[in-house]
Formats: C-alpha cells, structure tokens, sequence
C-alpha cells in the first residue's frame, strides 16, 4: 500500500541552547523527546529515511542541544484517500506541501551525568516547552521493553499539566512478539492512568510505524 505522505527533504538546521537561537521562520514544529538511550536518532532517522542525519550513539545523554530539523512533506489529501479513483501524481490538487520543524530534545533520566548539565538541560527544554507558538505536539518516546520508569511518567504528568498534546511512541517493538507488545501497550496506559491513550509501536529496525507517525503529523499540518 502507497503512504499516503512522502518525505521530500530533511536536513540539519542548527542546534540551540536558548530561545534566541531558536530558527527565525515560523514553521509548525514537532517536538521528539525520551529518556536517554530509548532511540530516539534511530527513529528520527528511520522515520526520514536518512541513514545519519540525527547521529545516533552507545552513550547515553549524548544528544546536549535542542536540534531542529527542517522537513518538507508531500501530502495526498484525505479527499483524494477516499476517492474510488486512484490519484494521479501529476494532478497536484491531490496532494498538499507542508514544511515543518522536526525538534530533537536532550534525553531525560541519564543518571550518570553532572547535575550541572542535568539541571541546564532541564532548564532549556522546559524554556522551549512554555516558549515555542509553533509546537504543534509532542512525541514522548517510551522503551516498549519495559514499564514506564519514573522519569517518563513526571514527563508526561508535566506535558499534561502544561496543556500540551502529547502522543506516546513505544520504541523497539521489534525486539518483542506481537502478544508481548499488546501486553506492554497496556501497562503503559495502566502506568500513564488513561485507558483510552493512543500509544504508536514503532520499530527503527523495520520502520514499523512509520507510515502512522507520518500520517499523524500530516493530520497535525493540514488542521
């Protein structure tokens, strides 16, 4: 089946520590953040389909800055989704473009660096959280492996209470069967306290997932 929205363009646009070094176009943004080591480069990449655009690392807390990455999208219309005819590429009323900001945040819950550093870089994502007017949601990557630690439950509690979307992604569902994995989606919600919440499996390895996280910041662009 043909994905309903393509990537025609991803690249690395800088890496801030404030909001003065934040980009100075207005796009829409989609913010990605997880605890350290949860795959996050890994799925930007995967997500992209670009082999080393996000770099991804066996250390955790290796991710320091706020990245921003400027993505160009080709989207079909749900109009021409549904339609009995199949949509032609060259008939460009059925598709839309959009550009949007992908925001690769600092990974929350890496132990074993500085408090120094744990406590600047609590400080600039909380600063990009309450200052950013383009965020459009949040994607909260969660290790699908294991229940919700600590961290990732005061993260969510704290996107929650800000008033601001956020959509669980559950990492390296490939490393588990699909009985597992059913398993594990409702700890999650049980651990989270909402029974109803949307959670996407993805798989890095398999780009599982992929085509339903685009489609949801599609969904998100074209509101």
């Amino acid at each position: 089946m043909k994905d309903n929205v393509t990537v025609l363009n991803s690249q690395y646009l800088l890496s801030a520590v404030n909001k003065n070094h934040y980009p100075i176009d207005k796009l829409s943004e989609i913010a990605f953040i997880g605890r350290s080591n949860v795959g996050k480069s890994s799925l930007i990449n995967s997500l992209l389909r670009r082999k080393n655009l996000a770099r991804t690392s066996q250390t955790p807390g290796k991710t320091q800055t706020i990245n921003f990455y400027k993505v160009d999208l080709k989207i079909l219309m749900p109009s021409a989704q549904t339609s009995d005819e199949k949509p032609s590429a060259s008939n460009e009323k059925n598709f839309e473009l959009r550009s949007f900001y992908m925001v690769d945040l600092p990974g929350y819950g890496y132990a074993k660096t500085s408090k120094s550093n744990r406590a600047a870089w609590s400080k600039f994502i909380v600063e990009y959280f309450l200052s950013s007017d383009q965020l459009l949601f949040v994607c909260q990557l969660i290790d699908m492996r294991h229940p919700p630690q600590d961290s990732d439950l005061n993260m969510f509690r704290w996107l929650v209470n800000h008033d601001l979307p956020v959509l669980p992604v559950a990492t390296k569902s490939d490393k588990l069967s699909r009985s597992a994995q059913n398993n594990q989606l409702e700890i999650i919600k049980q651990a989270f306290a909402i029974p109803e919440l949307d959670i996407l499996p993805y798989s890095s390895v398999k780009n599982e997932g992929r085509s339903d996280l685009l489609d949801a910041i599609a969904t998100s662009l074209l509101q």
